[in-house]
């Protein structure tokens, strides 16, 4: 991996976002778990990406069960998985980014538990070598959603295993049990309603949650953002919330 790793945390803590200064053109990887958890942070997805960095979005399942059967005429995995992945490249689209960044690993399925963690082990080592990030992107580990939490264990046991020098943000979500808050990205109305924007691509996760919850995806994820920034008693009604760590340093 990087030989001179970036530093670009200062000491002091919690960092608002534009005090987060990363060398240009860093490399940058995100892991989402499903379709979808890229755009849970796309405020600052978008940010990084208006500096010039390279984004290089890895989702790690197919999502299917995520989508309510017949939703749209689909009934098996693979119906409702190519229905998200499709979301996905829509809301991609629309934030900008290049189709040739995003890359479907279709992780963890099948029967065969042994053979789904060692193949997943090997795809990703496989995919972060490939793409030598600076940094990161990735759930908390101590998420009450299995998925989330399997993909911080397997991040950071292919971190530890091989010495990659690099460093992580790990986002708060909505099933975030608990977390250090390190770094901030507040944003307003206007940001909020691009966010909102982006998160609507994902029909089949807008419609089930306003089914489910009475509530849309969209707001949902703003709810999220929304209690994280008062809690910190921000000046602006939105946050984006990170824990920051550095691996091979």
């Amino acid at each position: 991996m990087n030989d001179h790793p970036i530093n670009p945390f200062p000491q002091h803590r919690p960092l608002l976002l534009p005090d987060f200064s990363l060398p240009a053109r860093s490399s940058i990887v995100v892991l989402a778990p499903h379709p979808d958890d890229f755009d849970a942070i796309g405020v600052t997805l978008r940010h990084l990406y208006r500096q010039g960095h390279d984004i290089h979005l890895a989702v790690l399942t197919s999502g299917a069960n995520g989508v309510e059967d017949g939703w749209q005429g689909a009934h098996g995995a693979a119906e409702k998985g190519a229905l998200r992945e499709a979301e996905q490249r829509a809301s991609c689209r629309f934030f900008g980014l290049p189709m040739e960044r995003l890359t479907f690993m279709r992780l963890w399925e099948g029967d065969d538990a042994r053979a789904n963690e060692q193949e997943g082990n090997e795809s990703m080592r496989t995919y972060l070598h490939a793409r030598t990030p600076d940094l990161v992107f990735l759930p908390h580990g101590n998420d009450s959603n299995r998925t989330h939490r399997r993909t911080y264990e397997t991040f950071h046991a292919i971190a530890t295993a091989d010495g990659l020098r690099l460093h992580a943000a790990l986002n708060l979500d909505a099933k975030t049990v608990s977390m250090r808050p390190d770094l901030y990205a507040y944003f307003g109305e206007e940001e909020a309603a691009w966010k909102a924007q982006l998160l609507r691509f994902h029909r089949s996760q807008q419609e089930r949650n306003l089914k489910t919850r009475g509530q849309g995806f969209d707001q949902r994820v703003l709810e999220v953002n929304r209690r994280a920034a008062t809690d910190a008693g921000g000046l602006m009604p939105y946050a984006e919330v990170f824990e920051l760590r550095t691996f091979g340093v």
